[in-house]
């Protein structure tokens, strides 16, 4: 019309993208990762005694509680959270809990089962107490220097206490036993996650290239500090505790987030330079580590010299007898192993017992856990959050390959305990507090802009 002016239409509103929280999905997998647990558990009764055990009702009742309180913590403070990762870190820890009823069977003055069930609950109540507590995993990185000198503290405590089985690792008061360097490392990767966030540009911008090849960009000297402190610390652990898993575990997790930060592969070529040059020098010098080499060169040796096997040809002798089925729960003999069948060598009893496919079904849980922390981690918005879900799960991934590398023959033993499988307290407190922070994280990753807590 004259006199009017024309008017450009608004754009039609954009519709909000409805993001499923799959808590349902979440309790549904929970419901069959206890009835996994539960038949195990009943599995293990009537191939050793022919009837059900006795506590197997209490057990799962036991069980299913942890779980459902565990899963109404992450239904209210975390809707968004994975729906994955509660279910198999219970499956885990409930399979845990029937491979080590099914040792105790065979060594009744010496039951671990009651005590790990204490410390898996204590492991829960923590996981509900992060998962309600911490409203927003950024408040960390405020405490990033206070995480590493506590995490220094606590791999310098055991070191003036006596040795147990060659390794400087543990803590004795009375019958308890606690093994700091497990809290370490939680610790340590808040640090090295708080760390990295803040110095990546200065990391990645400086450096110089090899020749012809200039994907390897390798570090500058003035920036090659902190991979060489923490190359030292890796190494003091290494010879004053005589504890090679949790060298190396502190050593790769440093290494890895260090590369994830900057993406320069020049990083990762001087990190396995300096691993190796520390494990080959220590593993020369040390006796203790120097023994665990030597085995792990000559894992028959001492049937050669007719004392009979050790722990590692016993653990090869299980996993051979296992083949593909195994030979059904309760009717291996793992416990020839010796005192380590129930935390190092634990997997040895599931090789023989549950098979190959049941060795793979398990790693594959440790693979998926993994890779919902990454996905995690590729998903968050904050550098700090995404070091922070790389480094938990990285340190997950670490443990299972330094410890199935070492019953299997691949790299020498280290002693560390399986996650969730293994027994040992700190190990699986600690574990839970690890799934603990990556509900945490995943949740504020998959959570709607509108939804996720202000910067």
């Amino acid at each position: 019309m004259t006199g009017t002016r024309a008017v450009a239409a608004a754009p039609p509103a954009v519709p909000a993208v409805r993001v499923p929280r799959r808590r349902g999905t979440e309790l549904a997998l929970l419901v069959v990762a206890v009835l996994l647990c539960v038949y195990g558990y009943c599995d293990v009764g009537l191939a050793k005694n022919g009837t059900v055990p006795p506590g197997a009702a209490g057990y799962g009742a036991g069980l299913g509680v942890l779980a459902l309180l565990a899963h109404l913590a992450v239904r209210f403070r975390a809707p968004y959270a994975d729906p994955l990762l509660l279910p198999i870190a219970v499956l885990l820890n409930g399979l845990g809990l029937v491979l080590i009823y099914r040792l105790d069977l065979q060594t009744p003055h010496d039951e671990a089962a009651p005590a790990q069930l204490i410390w898996s609950t204590i492991g829960v109540a923590l996981f509900i107490a992060a998962v309600l507590a911490l409203r927003d995993h950024r408040v960390l990185q405020r405490y990033a220097y206070l995480s590493v000198v506590t995490a220094l503290l606590l791999m310098i405590v055991p070191v003036f206490f006596p040795a147990v089985n060659g390794a400087r690792i543990w803590i004795r008061f009375g019958g308890l036993s606690i093994q700091p360097g497990e809290f370490a490392k939680v610790l340590l990767a808040v640090f090295f996650a708080s760390y990295l966030a803040a110095n990546r540009n200065a990391l990645a911008c400086t450096g110089r290239t090899l020749g012809r090849f200039r994907s390897l960009q390798l570090p500058t000297g003035r920036v090659l500090g902190p991979i060489v402190t923490i190359w030292l610390l890796s190494v003091g652990v290494l010879v004053l505790e005589r504890d090679l898993g949790t060298s190396l575990l502190f050593f790769g997790l440093f290494v890895i987030l260090l590369y994830v930060a900057t993406g320069r592969i020049g990083w990762i070529a001087v990190g396995l330079l300096l691993a190796v040059l520390g494990a080959f020098a220590v593993g020369s010098l040390e006796p203790h580590v120097h023994s665990r080499v030597q085995d792990w060169l000559h894992p028959f040796a001492s049937i050669e010299a007719g004392q009979g096997p050790n722990q590692l040809a016993q653990s090869l002798f299980a996993f051979a007898e296992g083949g593909l089925l195994g030979t059904g729960l309760g009717l291996g003999h793992s416990i020839l192993i010796g005192f380590a069948a129930k935390s190092d060598f634990i997997l040895a009893t599931a090789g023989e017992e549950l098979g190959l496919a049941g060795l793979s079904a398990i790693f594959l849980l440790y693979a998926l856990l993994v890779e919902r922390g990454y996905r995690a981690g590729l998903a968050l918005r904050d550098p700090f959050g995404r070091l922070l879900a790389i480094g938990l799960a990285s340190i997950i991934a670490l443990q299972v390959f330094v410890i199935a590398g070492g019953v299997t023959g691949l790299i020498p033993l280290t002693g560390m305990a399986l996650p969730f499988l293994a027994q040992g307290g700190s190990s699986v407190v600690t574990n839970w507090i690890i799934v603990a922070l990556l509900i945490r994280l995943s949740g504020s990753a998959r959570a709607p802009l509108a939804d996720e807590a202000p910067r």
